[in-house]
């Protein structure tokens, strides 16, 4: 038996792109007991997958975010330490391109956490720009759950046809697929809705995350077209997205009131009743409360229907990641 059969995997996870991330998230070390707090919260609540990357930290504190969570792994002691999983994403960086230079990426991931990583990640697909890169890389991603280095593997930013090519290259090497990551939300149903995804994934056995559950912040509700808007890139961002997204806010508001839940839960669990596993991120206990708020419920069907509508209605959706493949 190999190790993968001890994966389990939660309803929800807890993405921390924001850990370490400066420019984006405005990360500063002061927040590391903060984070760590969160980190306990998520874990004792049942949250217990943990999504990463090496890329993840800005500038000199690249792998700060793998660092974290090995230290908060290693001082937690309570319910449910021994479902904690740890989800890393190998960046394709073009200095990457042997099957070693994964298998060393991952070694060095592993000295962060101070563990092995549960569940190894392509980040994203070179197929798009530099497909004689990719080979060499999903060798590597291979040979780590062949050496037994990794209890499962899993994939990013992939669409359909690329995932299908991933997984009969990794078949012949007896080496499954376990998880899928695309963003996917109320803002961004592209890579599931329009490309089919979820019936491949549901046909290989293929576990599908969504990150970017909540569109960076857009579908909580927190931030307005005259009113507050986060600092920085995202901020810009907003200030394009929000008036095309009038209507689905409003649905989302409306949904959320009738149940006595905030927009943000409603958002989640939107993800939750579609079958996959959404990854929300967390840089304060608060947010880590709330969040956990979208489990233990379940939106019905006309709820699930309104929404739908008034997604497909909005003129604006959230940018695609330039690497999502189809």
């Amino acid at each position: 038996m190999h190790s993968s059969e001890k994966l389990s995997l939660p309803l929800m996870g807890c993405g921390t792109w924001a850990w370490g991330n400066q420019l984006l998230w405005g990360y500063n070390q002061s927040m590391d007991g903060q984070l760590q707090a969160v980190f306990n919260l998520c874990v004792s609540s049942g949250v217990t997958l943990f999504d990463t990357g090496d890329s993840y930290g800005t500038g000199r504190l690249n792998g700060r975010s793998e660092s974290l969570l090995g230290r908060f792994t290693k001082e937690y002691q309570g319910a449910n330490q021994e479902h904690i999983c740890i989800a890393t994403k190998l960046a394709a960086y073009p200095w990457r391109w042997t099957s070693q230079s994964m298998v060393k990426a991952c070694q060095s991931s592993a000295q962060r956490l101070g563990k092995n990583v549960d569940l190894v990640q392509m980040h994203w697909s070179t197929a798009n720009y530099a497909p004689w890169q990719e080979s060499g890389l999903l060798d590597g991603l291979a040979d780590l759950y062949a050496q037994g280095l990794v209890k499962g593997v899993g994939l990013s930013n992939y669409g359909p046809r690329r995932l299908q090519f991933v997984h009969q290259k990794f078949a012949a090497r007896g080496v499954p697929i376990k998880t899928l990551q695309v963003q996917y939300s109320l803002l961004s149903t592209y890579p599931v809705t329009e490309l089919g995804l979820k019936d491949v994934c549901d046909q290989l056995g293929i576990k599908l995350i969504a990150y970017s559950p909540l569109a960076l912040g857009i579908l909580t509700g927190k931030y307005t077209e005259t009113g507050n808007l986060p600092p920085g890139i995202r901020g810009l961002l907003f200030r394009q997205l929000l008036p095309g997204v009038r209507s689905l806010v409003e649905c989302l508001r409306e949904v959320a009131k009738s149940r006595n839940k905030t927009m943000s839960q409603v958002a989640i669990n939107w993800c939750i009743c579609k079958g996959t596993i959404p990854i929300p991120g967390a840089k304060s206990v608060e947010q880590a409360r709330e969040n956990i708020g979208a489990l233990g419920w379940r939106l019905d069907s006309g709820e699930i229907t309104a929404l739908d509508q008034a997604a497909a209605s909005t003129d604006k959706k959230m940018v695609q990641n330039i690497f999502q493949t189809r």
